[in-house]
């Protein structure tokens, strides 16, 4: 049963995280062009669908600790420290997502939207989207360490007895 929990860890991770961080990762580039051409649909298109992978994904994601912790009681490896510092920066890196990556990628969509409508002063939509897009690019890279920490943490397992 080991064996299949941990099979389905690893796949949720892979199939749930990848596309966000790759999702995330494309965001502020991908917004800074649309900013810069708002009457492109396809630049506007683009951005909206990465918002998109990175709210479903991030949904789909949460089997990702789920599976992990059922995978960690069967191992009985709930106690390892490495696998608490695990779950903290899997809880933190959850919370970078939903607290600061989706919120300010929303506010870019809602920023590109304004500007298609006219409502908005293109000088201060363009000013407000290229800080935005280099705070979205900030904690997006600060979402992305934090996965990769997690990933060398479940590889390297300090003090792990498996000789790995």
């Amino acid at each position: 049963m080991t064996k299949f929990l941990l099979s389905l860890h690893v796949l949720a991770a892979i199939i749930a995280v990848g596309p966000i961080t790759v999702a995330a990762s494309m965001f502020p580039p991908s917004a800074r062009k649309a900013l810069a051409d708002p009457g492109s649909e396809r630049a506007v298109s683009a951005v909206r669908l990465l918002h998109r992978i990175c709210r479903v994904y991030g949904g789909v994601g949460i089997a990702v600790p789920v599976l992990g912790f059922a995978t960690a009681m069967s191992m009985g490896v709930l106690k390892d420290a490495w696998l608490i510092v695990s779950m903290l920066l899997t809880a933190l890196a959850a919370m970078v997502l939903l607290a600061l990556v989706l919120p300010r990628q929303e506010e870019i969509l809602e920023g590109i939207g304004a500007h298609d409508e006219g409502s908005a002063d293109w000088t201060t939509t363009t000013a407000v989207g290229a800080k935005s897009t280099a705070q979205l690019a900030m904690f997006t890279g600060v979402f992305n360490l934090l996965w990769a920490t997690v990933t060398i943490l479940m590889i390297v397992r300090p003090g792990s007895t498996t000789g790995a």
